[in-house]
């Protein structure tokens, strides 16, 4: 065994990896290679909805087109809450990790095969999968330091980064083969992402010491699994029912319906869900103070994420429709623009990373770096406003508008995102640390469906009022908080 291999998690003398530990090799190229599935496919996902039939495409109309979006990338999200369950109860986040890679990845390969079922049953696939991979493998991250490591913060920043390489490559390569070769084989490519990824992560298992391993056996475990087995065959009966019913024609199932549905269960499902967190009684007053300050801090970050995540959605018919994307006399794909994000968090990650930790404890805290997101996601969105005013009248504007958007969005994105993630693990009691982080990408779900479905209204409202909108909301959403960062900084317990 190598020194690096013997050495535990958060150990202060394993800088193996860029000053931190080996295990963060492992977990940045599995996420990174995640990511290039997940944003690969993401990148076309609209765009083939809406796309002609002559052209290869659904032929979508924007508003079911935006409803589908919605729930799909809200879904994405949502099932981290029960697959940070299944790893602290059950699987533990290592094997939750594996399974759901192959997931995602079968999920990927069905979406290549040109049926519209195949390509429902892709996205399917690729919730359930990315429910069980991505709360936990940023648990993992959490679990290679002490508690009061101060490379944490920078941990997570370099660990970002490495989702944001994955998110670079990805539309430049799925983005292409799908616009200019085929869709499918666009598709294709992301499942091959993501069996390279899923091959370096079983190599690098030796690495990750004791953390990720699942839950020794008992009998909170056995219940764990009757729940599971009685969860599932509950859910297939309903789907069961719910087909029948389709069949004989006394419901109709449609994609606006259904989105519309699934948005009133995530509402009530968030507030039921918070509700029984904070009513629990087993919480000693500082765990039950910091989990409060985790909802508010959830709000905030729900408002980013319904603003930031139009990257894929609004700003990619945008991209599409409105904007110049003549190069040297050729025109490249409007997927293309969704790498310009992940270049600038590749450009800012490490300046970030430099920043907190040049700073120490003299850095902003955790909520005023929420409100500093917030403000600057809005501050793209004017530029957004502005751009789409110039269009009116069937004019194209220059892709500067779109590149000085997305750079304000990843400032936004460098203050929020890596720190939520480091803030969550130290707020969260050890007992449910997973389950914590699924609530953190509860955040993401709604978010992300109130931004696909905000992309469905592209074409009802006119384009620059449907961004000034997003951008009042966002700049008054940090205001808010700017307020009462002291209250909230007492609510965290001591945690900066």
């Amino acid at each position: 065994m190598t020194p690096a291999e013997s050495r535990s998690p958060g150990d202060r003398y394993d800088t193996a990896f860029f000053g931190h530990p080996r295990g963060l090799a492992t977990l940045f190229f599995t996420e990174m290679w995640e990511r290039f599935s997940f944003y690969g496919m993401r990148a076309l996902l609209i765009l083939y909805m809406t796309a002609a039939v002559t052209d290869g495409g659904l032929a979508f109309d924007t508003a079911k087109a935006g409803a589908i979006y919605a729930l799909y990338t809200s879904s994405v999200y949502l099932l981290g809450l029960p697959g940070g369950w299944l790893a602290d109860r059950l699987l533990g986040q290592r094997r939750s990790i594996l399974a759901g890679g192959i997931i995602i990845a079968a999920g990927h390969f069905s979406m290549a095969v040109p049926l519209r079922a195949t390509f429902f049953l892709g996205l399917i696939l690729i919730v359930l999968g990315t429910g069980l991979l991505k709360p936990n493998i940023s648990s993992v991250v959490g679990q290679l330091y002490h508690a009061d490591d101060e490379r944490r913060d920078a941990g997570f920043s370099i660990f970002y980064m490495g989702i944001n390489i994955g998110a670079f490559v990805a539309p430049i390569v799925c983005g292409w083969l799908g616009e200019r070769v085929d869709w499918h084989i666009g598709f294709g490519a992301a499942g091959v992402g993501m069996v390279l990824g899923l091959v370096q992560y079983v190599h690098g298992f030796r690495y990750l010491g004791e953390a990720g391993l699942p839950p020794p056996p008992g009998e909170a475990r056995e219940r764990a699994a009757r729940g599971l087995r009685n969860g599932v065959v509950a859910m297939l009966a309903l789907v069961g029912v719910i087909v029948a019913l389709n069949a004989t024609g006394a419901i109709a199932i449609t994609a606006t319906g259904l989105s519309d549905s699934f948005g009133l269960i995530l509402l009530v499902l968030t507030a039921a869900f918070f509700t029984w967190l904070l009513t629990r009684p087993y919480w000693d007053p500082v765990e039950r103070r910091r989990l409060a300050a985790i909802v508010v801090l959830f709000v905030a970050a729900s408002f980013f994420w319904g603003a930031y995540e139009q990257a894929g959605s609004s700003l990619n018919l945008f991209a599409r429709d409105q904007t110049n994307r003549m190069v040297f006399g050729a025109e490249f794909p409007a997927s293309w623009f969704q790498w310009v994000p992940a270049l600038f968090v590749i450009m800012q990650a490490p300046v970030f990373a430099w920043l907190w930790v040049r700073l120490d404890r003299r850095q902003p805290s955790s909520p005023a770096k929420f409100s500093l997101g917030l403000l600057f996601v809005g501050l793209g969105f004017v530029v957004m406003a502005v751009a789409a005013a110039r269009t009116q009248g069937g004019a194209l504007v220059g892709p500067a508008w779109l590149l000085a958007t997305y750079f304000l969005h990843v400032i936004g994105e460098m203050c929020l995102s890596p720190v939520g993630l480091s803030t969550v693990t130290r707020l969260a009691p050890e007992r449910v640390t997973s389950l914590m982080m699924g609530v953190w990408f509860l955040a993401s779900a709604v978010g992300n469906y109130v931004g696909g479905r905000t992309a469905g209204l592209y074409e009802t409202l006119p384009v620059w009022q449907l961004f000034g909108i997003v951008a009042a909301t966002t700049i008054a959403g940090a205001a808010v908080l700017a307020l009462f960062i002291r209250p909230i900084r007492r609510l965290m317990g001591g945690v900066h």
